[in-house]
């Protein structure tokens, strides 16, 4: 069917015949009263072909179901419908996908009326369909993440704990070995080797927290009264004294009212700041620690080092699970340490936070005698 060449000024007649959409008029029962030359050429029919046959004869099934089920009962209902899609079939049976908006005409001095409008949907569907499959992509490789990434969280949750006993046996070994007669050399590798399983040690108790808190544990606490914090965190200071013998720590405690925690994970969260602040801190520089406990069992800890100041863009990451820093010369450690301190912090309803300018760098934790329920 060849188009007739448009005019300058399309006269109404011309205008509906090669409008550039579909237009068609319908009695009410859906048979093609009037159909314009866009549309027929859309579907490589004569007009002869679709004037007096029923609309639906030319929709596909699925769409024959719309119509018939959807399509006609909201126009009567409403009087308008707008946007539905269908696909039409062209002279070979092929799809042609239309977007298809309609206006019924009730009766008076003529009979009632169905006027159609009808744009090609080509371009849409496919965009749409794009959508469809992209979603279920993500949806498919969404699953396969959290597959893998709960099956590597419970392979590490499982080699932390297998770990422990093996390393467990060359502590004891190491100090069976450090109450022997040794050189002045022996007994200073055995303090080397010591540090490294109680580095370990720490490593192990950060995957398996970490693990746990993945798998839906969250860290565990054990909670008492207790004025027993001085003597443990100056444990703590003397371990990491030991393990880091150039480095200087200085503590200071004002712990002499009662405080409700977890002795042994606020010593961890404390350990881990203060293995951060060695690690990350000007090596020529003390790392200083405090921990005040008020009249009503506020307690407050302060991690203190001097050394590079921590990027803005860095400061938004720093609890998160595997960040490490980009200290010069460091490279252990897994980027678990200040997570595992911020969950242990999260768990005691406590707040822990960093501030890091003027070269200076302070990790402070919160925790209120008034816990929120």
């Amino acid at each position: 069917m060849t188009r007739p060449a448009a005019t300058a000024f399309p006269t109404p007649d011309d205008l509906f015949e090669n409008a550039p959409c579909g237009y068609l008029v319908l009695s009410e029962d859906g048979t093609i009263r009037m159909v314009n030359g866009t549309f027929c050429r859309w579907l490589s029919c004569a007009r002869a072909e679709l004037v007096g046959k029923r609309i639906a004869a030319r929709l596909s099934v699925s769409s024959r179901i719309a119509y018939e089920t959807h399509f006609m009962p909201l126009l009567r209902l409403g009087g308008a419908s707008h946007e539905i899609s269908f696909d039409f079939l062209d002279a070979g049976g092929g799809a042609f996908p239309a977007s298809v908006s309609a206006l019924f005409c009730p009766a008076g001095e003529q009979e009632s009326s169905i006027r159609l409008t009808v744009f090609p949907a080509v371009q849409r569907r496919r965009y749409e369909r794009g959508l469809l499959e992209a979603r279920e992509a993500s949806e498919v490789a969404r699953h396969s993440e959290l597959e893998t990434g709960k099956l590597r969280e419970q392979f590490v949750a499982v080699l932390g704990h297998d770990l422990r006993n093996p390393l467990a046996a060359v502590s004891a070994g190491i100090r069976a070995l450090s109450r022997e007669a040794t050189t002045e050399r022996g007994a200073r590798v055995l303090v080397l080797m010591e540090g490294s399983v109680q580095r370990m040690f720490g490593l192990i108790e950060n995957i398996l927290d970490f693990a746990r808190a993945r798998l839906g544990g969250g860290i565990v606490l054990t909670q008492c009264i207790t004025d027993q914090l001085p003597a443990i965190l100056s444990q703590v200071v003397d371990e990491l004294r030991a393990t880091n013998p150039d480095r200087v720590i200085d503590a200071s405690f004002d712990l002499r009212t009662p405080v409700e925690c977890d002795p042994s994970r606020i010593a961890q969260l404390v350990s881990n700041l203060l293995g951060n602040a060695i690690s990350h801190g000007a090596a020529d520089r003390p790392v200083r620690l405090s921990a005040v406990s008020t009249a009503s069992g506020d307690l407050t800890v302060i991690v203190t080092n001097e050394g590079p100041t921590i990027p803005p863009d860095a400061m938004d990451r720093l609890f998160e699970p595997f960040v490490r820093g980009a200290s010069s010369g460091y490279s252990e450690g897994l980027g678990l340490g200040l997570h595992i301190a911020s969950e242990i912090a999260k768990a005691h309803d406590a707040v822990l936070d960093v501030t890091s300018e003027d070269s200076v760098t302070s990790f402070r934790l919160r925790l209120s005698a008034v816990r929120a329920s």
